[in-house]
């Protein structure tokens, strides 16, 4: 079982992945050391409603994140094929990766109980990770509410350089 003790800390070196991803094949936080800021986002399930807003909402302040050399990565459970039909119906201009076995989920503490209509299960909990270029944690946003989540994002990347 995942604890919110498992979340990386602030200042912390950001756990590895080398996952299947939509549309770059594979990627590695490492190919971006020294050269990009990672601002890695949780999200539960592609085609929902949460994940779509918050996407979305990522989506269209792209052009600030690629200003301030970060490249947005999102994450979930779903497959590339999934990820594909997502980014293709909501024009999404960044990799989507697949951690369909939730064990980059489980590294970064964010695979956790849940609870839907009283019963449990195992699940993403919508969380946000900015990995700076030296491959550290630079700020940690758990338990993620979408509405306002990226606006709140983007102000801390300006603090980053």
């Amino acid at each position: 079982m995942v604890t919110e003790s498992n979340v990386p800390e602030v200042g912390k070196r950001a756990p590895a992945f080398n996952l299947p991803a939509y549309p770059e094949g594979k990627v590695r936080l490492s190919q971006y050391k020294g050269e990009k800021n990672v601002l890695l986002y949780f999200y539960p399930k592609d085609n929902t409603p949460g994940c779509t807003t918050e996407s979305c909402d990522f989506r269209d302040q792209s052009s600030t994140f690629e200003r301030n050399d970060t490249v947005i990565l999102g994450i979930s459970p779903d497959s590339v094929a999934s990820h594909e039909k997502f980014a293709t119906k909501f024009e999404l201009p960044f990799i989507l990766l697949a951690d369909e076995n939730h064990e980059i989920a489980e590294k970064y503490g964010v695979w956790v109980e849940k609870m839907n209509y009283g019963k449990k299960y195992m699940g993403i909990q919508r969380s946000t990770f900015l990995i700076n270029k030296e491959g550290k944690i630079a700020a940690v946003w758990p338990k993620v509410k979408v509405k306002g989540h990226v606006a709140e994002v983007a102000e801390a990347l300006k603090e980053l350089d």
